[in-house]
């Protein structure tokens, strides 16, 4: 699903899909003493899992995992549109969890959160300016995830936002999957965006994410994803369309990051290295109460 976080700027949400459905930003709140949680909810139910269509099941698995904590990585870059010419990279990751429920076929639920910086074209730093403007990472505290299994598409409802605008989003369209092969699921969801802005201009984009799901011993990097957007570039690079690309993959713990990734996680975003913990925990940030880490 792509998410708006303010008119011609671009972020998105990847691999968590509720199809063309706009999203509003998530605001930061100011840092404040870590709010408490309940216990953490049982992440896998046996019973409602074993019961699920296989490609659903094995979609789940693949991005959200089947108990401990998940990331999916991210290395891309943005383009300038007719030419072609490379304008800044783009790193990043989503931290994910799963919770089946106990009875099978109600929805399974995504735990969340992703951020993702832009990058010096040339050394892959991270950027903070461009140009004398400041860049701001794409970070996003949270997002709650209810998947479906309908007519043989995949659907994500998504949860997202602090007090006010915590907002309810339901997928519409779904995502299709097919076999390639014996062994590889693919999954793809093409998003066409067309829609006003409170400016009174519209936002219009389109974006297409392919998951490439292995099945277990069959490949080395089991877990792939590729994403493409033509768009309104961020602007820090001014007016325009850009081309966006991203390659993703998952990696089973915060030791598996790319050493540059990690450590600029563990310097700006630490939050972000771990999903919530639970559903009360995003009860919490929705109510606006400060996670440790949640203003940076």
């Amino acid at each position: 699903m792509p998410i708006v976080t303010t008119p011609l700027r671009p972020a998105f949400m990847l691999g968590c899909l509720a199809l063309g459905l706009p999203a509003l930003a998530l605001a930061e709140a100011p840092g404040a003493p870590a709010a408490a949680t309940a216990p953490a909810e049982a992440p896998l139910a046996p019973a409602s899992r074993a019961a699920a269509p296989e490609e659903f099941r094995m979609w789940i698995d693949a991005r959200a995992g089947t108990g401990d904590p998940v990331h999916w990585v991210s290395e891309g870059a943005v383009y300038e549109y007719p030419s072609g010419r490379k304008l800044v990279g783009m790193i990043g990751f989503d931290s994910s969890r799963v919770i089946w429920p106990e009875k099978p076929g109600d929805p399974v639920i995504h735990l969340t959160r992703k951020t993702y910086a832009y990058t010096d074209p040339e050394t892959g730093e991270v950027l903070s300016e461009f140009n004398g403007q400041k860049v701001e990472p794409i970070a996003y505290p949270y997002q709650l995830i209810s998947y479906r299994y309908e007519n043989g598409r995949i659907y994500g409802d998504v949860e997202q936002g602090v007090g006010k605008a915590v907002q309810k989003i339901a997928a519409k369209t779904g995502m299709s999957w097919r076999w390639l092969g014996k062994d590889t699921l693919a999954i793809t969801a093409p998003v066409f965006l067309d829609f006003p802005l409170p400016n009174g201009t519209r936002y219009e984009a389109w974006e297409n994410y392919d998951f490439f799901i292995h099945r277990a011993g069959t490949n080395a990097e089991p877990h792939q994803m590729a994403w493409q957007r033509y768009g309104a570039l961020p602007p820090f690079l001014g007016q325009g369309q850009g081309i966006y690309h991203l390659l993703s993959w998952r990696v089973e713990s915060n030791a598996d990051l790319p050493p540059r990734l990690r450590a600029w996680a563990e310097r700006e975003k630490p939050m972000w290295l771990n999903p919530p913990r639970d559903i009360a925990e995003i009860r919490a940030l929705q109510a606006g109460a400060a996670m440790e880490g949640w203003a940076r």
